[in-house]
């Protein structure tokens, strides 16, 4: 594991061509109102009204990491000096360009995706859905509540759980999205199979949500190419069923941040385009509360990868080890507080289980941005 070592100010020679891998992020996040925007001549996040001035650079070698903020121009300056300016000008480019997947729902930022686990065995609401009404009638209640998408899944991923069939799956999910697909927003499937993807697809879901960012399954690449419609990719460390056995990072920002660009490489080379990309980090997927703080922390370092970011944090397990060890039904404030935070980074689509609760967060968060 690489030391982390924080430099006061950009200094001549910190990278080297071929020993060194650039990244950046956005810092210094501020939201504005939509009746400033055309008077910002800040950089704004791509499909946020949130503009920025200053980035954080992380520079890793076969040492160490060094990081240090500063404003972008300063920053190019010293890219230039460096010999770097090309790397850091695309990374900056990528935070700011226009974000296409999803663009045809993009009624808000963020988009809230809810959850309808059919698995009896989900972490926070197994057994409650499971039943095919339950599960319909549970769907039409978020959309009322304000939902964007509708996540519909069959197969428990919590820590430890047993894959099931493919076709145990699509019998728990497949009767559920044929009735939400007549509700009026878009249905995702989230499966890690590319037999279930291909029968809900054709049963009118139009997102595919994979955990496994289309690697669980041979098939899946060619498949979600084929299907051509938008992807989530995912990173999780392991499986389900042993992801948690002792998860190891060198830095963990920057490991899933590789991840998911070579995952949105391969994709690209399977014919899937970059507008039809998404990515999630993984809160809880092979990552212990560390891991998960250290990401939420430089949550909009993705922001490079030119894709929307989702994030599904609600009701996860680090909420209750930041906290005080509350049971799951106790942890909607902590899941309030991780979103609100997502929506200042510049998250594009929220995973939540509460979305009632969620949208009347962000919406009160909204209304209180200064007119400055």
């Amino acid at each position: 594991m690489r030391t982390v070592e924080i430099e006061a100010a950009p200094r001549r020679g910190l990278f080297s061509p071929g020993n060194t891998v650039l990244y950046a992020r956005p810092i210094n996040l501020n939201m504005v109102s939509r009746s400033r925007v055309d008077k910002i001549h800040s950089p704004m996040l791509a499909d946020n009204l949130i503009k920025f001035d200053s980035i954080e650079i992380l520079l890793r070698n076969d040492r160490s990491i060094i990081t240090f903020r500063t404003t972008i121009d300063i920053a190019r300056e010293w890219a230039l000096a460096d010999g770097c300016l090309e790397e850091l000008d695309e990374l900056v480019l990528n935070m700011t360009a226009r974000r296409k997947a999803f663009s045809a729902i993009q009624k808000n930022c963020p988009l809230l995706m809810g959850v309808v686990n059919t698995a009896p065995d989900s972490f926070y609401d197994g057994g409650r859905h499971s039943n095919h009404k339950a599960a319909i009638s549970h769907a039409h209640a978020l959309i009322a509540a304000g939902a964007n998408i509708i996540d519909v899944g069959g197969e428990s991923s919590r820590p430890g759980s047993i894959e099931i069939s493919a076709q145990e799956e699509i019998d728990r999910v497949i009767p559920v999205v044929e009735k939400v697909v007549g509700f009026g927003i878009p249905v995702s499937i989230d499966t890690k199979k590319s037999e279930v993807m291909e029968v809900a697809v054709s049963t009118g879901a139009s997102i595919i949500n994979d955990i496994s960012a289309l690697t669980a399954d041979p098939k899946s690449l060619m498949i979600a190419s084929k299907l051509d419609v938008p992807v989530i990719l995912m990173h999780m460390q392991g499986r389900p069923g042993n992801m948690q056995d002792n998860p190891l990072y060198d830095f963990a920002p920057l490991d899933i941040f590789d991840y998911l660009k070579w995952r949105i490489s391969i994709c690209g080379k399977a014919g899937i385009s970059l507008d039809k990309i998404l990515v999630d980090p993984g809160i809880g997927f092979g990552k212990d509360t560390e891991h998960n703080r250290s990401i939420l922390n430089r949550l909009s370092l993705f922001h490079g990868l030119r894709v929307p970011i989702v994030l599904g944090a609600s009701r996860k397990s680090m909420i209750a080890n930041l906290s005080c060890g509350e049971p799951v039904e106790e942890r909607l404030p902590g899941s309030l507080a991780i979103a609100l935070w997502a929506l200042g980074q510049g998250v594009q689509v929220l995973r939540v289980h509460d979305v009632a609760e969620t949208r009347q967060a962000i919406k009160i968060y909204q209304a209180m941005v200064d007119d400055i």
